[in-house]
């Protein structure tokens, strides 16, 4: 890997975490949104979801990959998987089986979970990039 590539992905952990701020921002608002104003109410079935992973899950793929790459720390991999699949079964399972409540809980619970572990990912590849490691650390 080069410089260059580690260099970017912090600023991929970024995106990924604004995605999930956007994402707890968004489950926590709408039902102040519909409740305060009725008119709302109408969008409510709008299922916005599965368009936010297509996007929610290659980003955040690709930053923890390349961080596991760099730094080798599998308990990120590990806490990603948790998180993207929380977000994934909140935005299934949750919101077609288990009813708002669940699809609510399981996406923010992976949203933080995602969000902590990109910052945590992002903290240890500056830390390589600070000690001057370039060696991925699977090779």
């Amino acid at each position: 890997m080069t410089q260059t590539a580690a260099n970017q992905n912090p600023d991929i952990d970024r995106i990924a975490i604004v995605m999930s701020a956007l994402c707890i921002v968004h489950c926590l608002a709408l039902p102040v949104v519909l409740v305060a104003l009725p008119f709302v109410a109408q969008f409510a079935s709008t299922h916005w979801h599965l368009p936010m992973l297509l996007f929610a899950v290659p980003v955040s793929v690709t930053a923890i990959v390349i961080g596991y790459r760099r730094h080798g720390n599998f308990g990120l991999l590990a806490g990603a998987a948790l998180g993207l699949a929380l977000l994934i079964g909140g935005a299934t399972l949750g919101h077609n089986y288990l009813g708002p409540a669940a699809d609510r809980s399981l996406t923010i619970a992976g949203s933080l979970i995602l969000a902590f572990v990109h910052w945590q990912n992002s903290r240890l590849l500056r830390s390589c990039t600070l000690r001057g490691d370039t060696a991925l650390a699977d090779s």
